[in-house]
């Protein structure tokens, strides 16, 4: 059946990720990823403390993401993770995952990492990230798109 909605929604979605915090990074990636899933393109432009999801892993191989606090309840990120996990919900981590064999987009502030004091060393290896700013990212946009703020 064909969505008789679809000619009037947005080719594109392009999603700000600005919040520093587990559980509205992992809603940004839910997103991502449905939107691709269903013929959009996407991309995710991450500022500020929203960079920090996309670091490397530490010493500990713990992920970036992982550090992350949550913005409500007293879980830890990788608390929350596995009780995703046991529930069946998509993880962060399949999340991240899924998006880059979507084909999302993934593009980092240079604002946001230098305000973060971080540099695009500091990113995941295993991640395809363009690094560029806001031009960059506006560029990107599509003029029949849609455009979130998280």
């Amino acid at each position: 059946m064909t969505d008789p909605n679809r000619d009037n929604s947005p080719d594109q979605l392009s999603i700000i990720v600005h919040s520093g915090f587990f559980d509205e990074i992992h809603y940004a990636l839910v997103m991502a990823s449905a939107a691709r899933a269903v013929g959009r393109k996407v991309t995710l432009f991450f500022t500020m403390k929203g960079c920090l999801a996309l670091t490397k892993p530490g010493p500990d191989n713990v992920p970036g993401w992982a550090q992350l606090p949550l913005g409500t309840g007293t879980e830890t990120a990788l608390e929350r993770e596995a009780r995703f996990q046991q529930s069946g919900l998509g993880t962060f981590a399949e999340l991240l995952e899924a998006c880059q064999q979507l084909g999302v987009k993934f593009m980092v502030c240079e604002l946001g990492l230098a305000a973060e004091n971080l540099t695009a060393d500091d990113l995941a290896d295993d991640i395809t990230i363009i690094t560029g700013g806001v031009v960059t990212f506006i560029n990107d946009a599509s003029k029949t798109g849609a455009m979130l703020f998280i």
